[in-house]
């Protein structure tokens, strides 16, 4: 049976519908807000066998049928996942993922298809939704449900569900999602906003997420399935015992070692010597049981020590930050370089500028868009002391290097003012802890060190949580074990006046906005902290960019000069760059850019282009060729494709019997244009354009030279 429920979201309604569409998933729902529809399914099997992990996996797919478009390419059909959809599958991932029961091992899928798009109202908010909504009213155990809700502010006024356009005139992109009475997560993007007006915010956004809470709880009373009994992989309790008898006293010493190899060492002896001594060939325990087992340990032991010794493994006090150190140009050929190191997270940025022809090209649902800048970000193996097998970025790294182009777009320069297409790629070399945002500030360094007029320096930190003590601890600047262990990883990153991005995720069931206040005061701290050490480094871009740069110059063509400098079947401007061997790119609206390493030929194309827009001025002295040579005179080319007649009275102060006795064909000669006629036919004079001529006495400047339709051909 179709039921359809709806609120008022903003400007438009939210309508969920399930029992029409996807009938045989345990949840179905589509989420219609405006003219975009997203069908969200959520399915469940039995888990797989010796499993110990909750295999959670969601997809997120637009389909280019919901715009109207046929996909491009030779095969007409939907490909590889663009940045977008892998963006938005981490996004509906994230706040459902610790909301799941603990222990629960069922394979678990969620599915999100866009179906209709209106390009006004953004589909990725309504996949959240849905993927709640499927979750909350299917048999799958699930702690929900959850609310999402994006904000936008315009002119000071907070927006709830913004359209594409809105948010272009908005300066804060930010998305909460929570419980009733919880944040869940936020992912957020700001023009240098303080922390105050970030916090509201999120404030904003809890509140006004209510109202789809409120109408998933109604659909799970009218609708919802029983949710099923599941086995949950709980260790057992006797072993767990076992463990601990033989392990918390080594975990204590394993606590207090200062680095992450040799935590990592001692674990991996202690796990070897557990073993040997629980899986006997008399015993029915698994290795795999003594691994969780002492994982659990592990992290009780870990929280434990946090909380009552009132320090960090590591020895660290809780708002301190491991030692930093900045580098920058550290690559000898490159455009700009940045090695920024804390602790033992390192990043190695590496900038590169390109032209107008670098753009890269985003096919969407909402059109095609150009992109400038861009930022990569990659994370090898051996980072970690790993060994696996060296593939393109997945689903973690895209998102990383999402959040840290996200904190530099703010800062970005207009195209205008800084005309490079500009590649960040950041090369994570070690990892103990928030590489993301060492990103942020080597990538920072690179971009000043190549000379890109940033607005200013951004830096950024991640902020962790432990819960279970008499009040919540939060840590500036959280390792790998405290990540892994601990309730919270809120990474924030800005300038020196706001915030520019902000990413929080949680492993607990909600925060509180007390908790969220805090977390914003104790990074703008450790930000401003790190932002010190850096600009003590570089302090400001480089004036110039690297030699090693291609030279770019930017030409705005009249709308009525566009053809001629492309020429017939483009043959002038193949000219123009055969000739100086600069690359020329002209865009629809006329917007010219020239480059090359070599100034020199820059110029040479610069000029070559102003001549072919430029009108020719009376009275200006040009440097011109000789293209033709006749009885009368010769022709003279002063700019690309405009030529003049130098009369031979005009070739000399004294009588000249032959022309060929003055100029010959490809000479070059300095001359002056003093008549353009009333047929726009240019007459030139090279005495006119010595400074030392005079007209001869009752002459007129402008006389002599004059020319009938007899001498053209």
């Amino acid at each position: 049976m179709i039921k359809k429920f709806e609120i008022a979201l903003g400007d438009n309604n939210l309508i969920i519908e399930t029992g029409r569409m996807a009938k045989q998933a345990d949840g179905a729902v589509t989420v219609t807000l405006g003219g975009t529809v997203v069908l969200v399914t959520a399915v469940s099997s039995e888990p797989r066998q010796g499993i110990d992990f909750f295999p959670l996996t969601c997809e997120y797919q637009e389909k280019t049928y919901a715009s109207g478009k046929i996909p491009g390419g030779f095969f007409k059909r939907e490909g590889r996942p663009t940045e977008k959809e892998i963006l938005s599958a981490r996004l509906m991932d994230r706040p459902v993922r610790p909301l799941f029961p603990k222990g629960f091992i069922n394979e678990v899928q969620l599915v999100a298809i866009v179906l209709s798009s209106d390009g006004e109202n953004d589909s990725d908010v309504l996949a959240m939704v849905g993927a709640s909504t499927a979750l909350t009213i299917s048999d799958i155990p699930f702690d929900g449900p959850i609310g999402t809700v994006r904000v936008g502010r315009i002119d000071g006024k907070f927006v709830a569900n913004p359209t594409f356009q809105q948010l272009g005139s908005s300066d804060i992109d930010i998305i909460v999602t929570g419980t009733r009475k919880a944040v869940v997560m936020v992912e957020s993007g700001s023009n240098e906003l303080s922390e105050e007006v970030i916090f509201d915010a999120i404030k904003f956004g809890h509140e006004n997420l209510q109202v789809i809470i409120d109408l998933q709880e109604k659909m799970q009373k009218e609708i919802g399935k029983k949710k099923k009994d599941v086995k949950l992989f709980i260790v057992d309790e006797g072993l767990l015992n076992k463990v601990k008898e033989l392990a918390v006293a080594r975990l204590a010493e394993i606590n207090r070692m200062n680095t992450k190899e040799q935590r990592e060492e001692a674990i991996s002896i202690l796990s070897k010597e557990i073993d040997e001594k629980l899986v006997t060939d008399d015993s029915e325990i698994e290795a795999k049981d003594v691994k969780a087992a002492l994982l659990e340990v592990e992290e009780e032991e870990v929280r434990k020590f946090i909380i009552t010794q009132k320090k960090r493994v590591d020895g660290r006090k809780f708002d301190e930050i491991r030692q930093i150190t900045c580098e920058v140009g550290v690559l000898p050929r490159t455009h700009g370089s940045g090695l920024f190191t804390r602790g033992q997270t390192q990043s190695l940025s590496v900038t590169t500028l390109g032209t107008s022809a670098d753009e890269q090209m985003i096919e969407s649902l909402e059109g095609e868009l150009q992109k400038s800048f861009m930022l990569h970000y990659n994370f090898p193996s051996f980072s970690v002391g790993e060994v696996r097998p060296m593939r393109g970025p997945g689903r973690r790294e895209i998102g990383h290097g999402a959040l840290a182009e996200r904190a530099l777009k703010a800062v970005m320069p207009s195209k205008e003012q800084f005309p490079y297409t500009v590649r960040v790629v950041s090369e994570i070399l070690e990892s103990n802890g928030s590489s993301s945002m060492a990103t942020v500030c080597a990538s920072t360094l690179s971009l000043m060190d190549a000379g890109v007029p940033i607005k200013e320096p951004v830096s950024g930190i991640a902020i962790g949580l432990i819960t279970g003590g008499p009040e919540p601890i939060i840590l500036t600047d959280i390792g790998g074990v405290e990540d892994h262990f601990g309730d919270m990883d809120f990474k924030a990153a800005g300038t020196k006046n706001g915030v520019t991005a902000l990413q929080m995720d949680l492993k607990v069931q909600g925060i509180s906005m007390d908790t969220i206040k805090k977390a914003l005061e104790v990074a703008k701290k450790a930000r401003l902290f790190i932002l010190d050490k850096m600009v003590s480094t570089i302090s400001r871009p480089k004036e110039a960019v690297s030699t090693f740069a291609p030279r770019l110059v930017s030409i705005k063509l009249p709308e009525d000069k566009i053809g001629t400098v492309i020429g017939p079947g483009g043959k002038m401007i193949k000219k123009i760059i055969q000739e100086t061997g600069a690359t020329v790119d002209i865009s629809d609206d006329g917007m010219c850019q020239v480059a090359s390493v070599d100034s020199a030929s820059v110029d040479k194309a610069v000029a070559m282009i102003r001549g072919l827009i430029e009108e020719p001025i009376v009275g200006t002295v040009y440097n011109g060729t000789i293209k033709r040579i006749m009885a009368f005179g010769a022709f003279c080319e002063i700019m690309p494709g405009r030529e003049g007649l130098i009369h031979v009275s005009e070739l000399s102060g004294t009588f000249v019997k032959n022309v060929e006795d003055v100029v010959k064909l490809g000479d070059k000669v300095t001359v002056k244009l003093f008549e353009i006629d009333d047929q726009g036919r240019l007459n030139l004079s090279v005495k006119r354009a010595d400074p030392n001529w005079k007209p001869e006495e009752g002459a007129s400047e402008q006389g002599g030279g004059g020319r009938d339709s007899r001498r053209r051909r």
